[in-house]
């Protein structure tokens, strides 16, 4: 696996010989000195930005990033890339840009390491986009790299986060409780820096990445405010050198078999539906064919074992102090649900990462054991049917049961349904249709946590669905369907539903039907026009031109689809 190759060996191109003597000048100006230049040059990638309490900190940590980089001999350059706040924009139009973000986070690492010649480089992400966005750029550039993740928020007053707030809001509308009570959570529920404190998407794509070999192990359970996470960032700059000099790339680690792994933890632990759309993206940066089936597949044997939020009890940071996902890992590689052989950015494999982490204390009640799981297979339900013939993802942990039919609510963007169902017009048996907010028709596939929480916090959590071809954020929970397949705006059958029609998710059949004869299904597709795009200039326009299906990532690259007929 390993290559007997130089460790300079793109930086060299940059900096030897007469010719690049105006590089070498350029360089001395930020900082390089004559002995650099016989160094491997390191890339320190921060997503450091005030825009979010998820990367308000990660300055500081990529600076950490760096000194391990020149401690062990290589030569560090720090560079920033983009981040924006999921949280802060969701329920806005500015959410269009969330996953367009992951795109340009990407594009930006390939760009900058690509362009200066790096050896390799340090990602450091803290937000739900930034982390698959550094990943992809790893597969990309396929130079020595390692991911660090900027760590979880602590919990806030009365084990507060940004869920709270959010489901108070439509318990505020529902009359339940009262403007100053709105306030206080307000005030108390977000302390300090580090990403969101559940399994949301944060920490579900942070131990993706530790679970796929990126990471050094325990990056992805460590708060963002402590010696533990400065530690890990000198440590991960130190290991890019050692990568660097064997040539072990990530594309050696980016197996097959080492998605399977990333797949069966992210079940474990209960984690978000947007790991399926970022793990396909990352797949496909790597060459690494995966699909839908695969997680259906994977799911049939893994079962849930993390009591996490949205949908369980405890915080990310109570994981934490318990000892964090390594215990759960090697209690999966002990069941045979992890493949014990995959290489990670330490050089050594899976198993021998684990060999001398120690279970979880007795008594605790976060992590279940495999003998007596929260559910015996996955959270995570690919469902195919008239309504999705390319696919789409369900959340259903089994608390919201196993089977909804009711009559659709159509609303057209997010809105107008956060409206209504903040206003009353939603009721028990209600399956409330957000449409027009796919990759391509919103354009961004914006998170639909506004409306997801205003049904918890009316009350409705267990008496209503809601589908849609936009997607969720980790924080959403209930009986929820989204990644819809074709979209909307591509003439799907999504698109082509009416209020009162009759619809069918069976989470045990694997099955989402709009109860409707052939004939008048193809009647109405018929008369359906597209609508006129969101965005006719700038990012999102460019982004719409070229972003394809989320059944396959959601990227912005060419890949046929592949449709299954009902």
């Amino acid at each position: 696996m390993r290559r007997n190759i130089d460790p300079r060996h793109y930086s060299r191109v940059v900096v030897e010989g007469d010719k690049q003597a105006p590089a070498r000048a350029m360089l001395r100006a930020v900082g390089f000195h004559d002995e650099d230049f016989g160094k491997p040059q390191i890339g320190v990638a921060s997503t450091w930005g005030n825009v979010t309490p998820c990367n308000a900190h990660i300055g500081d940590l990529a600076r950490e990033a760096c000194s391990g980089v020149d401690a062990a001999g290589g030569k560090s350059v720090l560079f920033n890339t983009i981040t924006v706040s999921d949280g802060i924009s969701m329920g806005t139009p500015g959410m269009r840009y969330s996953l367009v973000s992951r795109e340009l986070i990407a594009d930006s690492i390939e760009t900058v390491a690509g362009a200066a010649g790096f050896d390799g480089f340090v990602a450091l992400g803290g937000c739900d986009k930034n982390m698959p966005g550094c990943a992809m750029a790893m597969a990309r550039l396929n130079r020595p790299s390692v991911f660090v993740y900027g760590g979880t928020i602590r919990p806030g007053a009365q084990r507060r986060d940004i869920i709270s707030v959010f489901e108070a809001v439509g318990a505020h509308a529902a009359g339940k409780l009262t403007g100053e009570g709105l306030l206080d959570i307000e005030r108390t529920a977000i302390p300090g820096p580090g990403s969101c404190g559940g399994m949301y998407t944060a920490n579900t794509m942070a131990s993706a990445i530790e679970a796929l070999g990126l990471s050094l192990p325990g990056s992805s359970a460590q708060d963002a405010v402590g010696e533990d996470k400065r530690v890990d960032c000198r440590r991960a700059g130190e290991a890019v050198v050692r990568l660097v000099r064997e040539g072990l790339r990530p594309r050696d680690i980016l197996t097959r078999r080492a998605f399977e792994n990333a797949i069966t933890v992210v079940i474990a632990l209960g984690g978000s539906t947007n790991a399926v759309l970022h793990l396909l993206a990352i797949a496909h940066d790597a060459g690494v064919r995966l699909t839908l089936d695969d997680f259906t597949r994977i799911g049939r044997r893994v079962p849930v074992l993390a009591d996490l939020k949205p949908s369980g009890r405890y915080l990310m940071s109570e994981l934490v102090a318990i000892g964090g996902i390594q215990p759960l890992m090697k209690m999966l590689l002990q069941g045979g649900l992890l493949h014990p052989d995959c290489l990670t950015v330490t050089g050594r494999t899976m198993q021998q990462n684990l060999e001398n982490i120690p279970m979880y204390m007795s008594g605790q009640d976060i992590v279940h054991p495999l003998a007596a799981p929260l559910k015996k297979d996955s959270h995570l339900v690919i469902l195919y049917g008239n309504l999705a013939p390319e696919g789409a993802v369900a959340k259903i942990t089994g608390k919201e049961g196993e089977r909804f039919e009711g009559r659709a609510r159509v609303f057209d963007g997010e809105e107008r349904a956060t409206s209504a169902i903040l206003g009353g017009a939603v009721r028990a048996g209600d399956v409330v249709v957000i449409r027009g907010e796919g990759p391509r028709g919103g354009p961004g596939m914006r998170e639909m946590l506004s409306p997801t929480s205003a049904i918890t916090g009316r009350g409705l959590g267990d008496k209503v669905a809601l589908i849609t071809d936009g997607r969720f954020s980790g924080g959403s929970h209930g009986f929820v369907v989204g990644h819809i397949a074709p979209e909307a705006a591509l003439g799907g059958p999504i698109g082509l539903v009416r209020s009162g029609d009759r619809i069918t998710i069976d989470a045990v059949k694997r099955e989402i039907r709009v109860e409707l004869p052939v004939a008048e299904l193809r009647r109405r597709r018929a008369a359906w026009r597209p609508s006129r795009p969101y965005a006719q200039t700038g990012v999102l326009a460019k982004y719409a031109t070229l972003v394809g299906s989320a059944s396959y990532g959601a990227v912005t690259e060419p890949i046929q689809p592949r449709r299954r007929t009902f």
